[in-house]
């Protein structure tokens, strides 16, 4: 009998199918592929954490430090917001940015920090940035700051859910 007359017949489809060596499913398949093993940060985790602490503080402890310089300002500016209480308002506003800040760089007590952070944070965008009530170019720069409040309380939340890693005071 001929060589030829034994082999199976090829399926004649376009394109050709692929074969997979296991039984999983095509999306199964596409996501091993595709997933970020190749990108994974996990050995790196605990100094990206460090660095995400460093950055996202910056900008807090950066102005805390200025409100607390000129504190007298900081009270009047709080006045002028129309605040209750401008001076207990600037008291509170220099202490969770300077001191929380300061707190969350060195990683002491960091998930309950962030998550009050992240209350304050969310306060200040509606008592501070109430874009909603302005109109014009004031309108314009207090809708950027307000969605810029929104999105660091996203990133201390996550920092509250995934603590400070291990290069901090309280991995010691």
């Amino acid at each position: 009998m001929n060589q030829r007359a034994r082999r199976p017949a090829v399926r004649a489809s376009w394109p050709p199918a692929r074969r997979r060596s296991s039984s999983i499913s095509g999306f199964q398949y596409f996501t091993r592929i595709s997933t970020m093993r190749y990108l994974s940060l996990d050995k790196q985790r605990d100094g990206v954490l460090l660095a995400a602490r460093v950055l996202m503080m910056v900008l807090f402890v950066m102005f805390g430090w200025q409100k607390l310089m000129g504190f007298s300002g900081t009270v009047a500016y709080m006045g002028s917001t129309g605040v209750p209480a401008p001076m207990l308002a600037a008291v509170i506003a220099v202490v969770m940015e300077l001191v929380a800040g300061l707190l969350i760089v060195v990683g002491f007590y960091t998930r309950p920090v962030a998550l009050l952070l992240a209350l304050y944070t969310l306060g200040t965008a509606f008592v501070g940035h109430h874009y909603w009530t302005m109109t014009g170019a004031e309108q314009y720069v207090n809708l950027i700051n307000f969605y810029k409040n929104i999105s660091i309380v996203g990133g201390l939340l996550v920092l509250a859910v995934s603590g400070p890693g291990r290069f901090s005071i309280d991995r010691h």
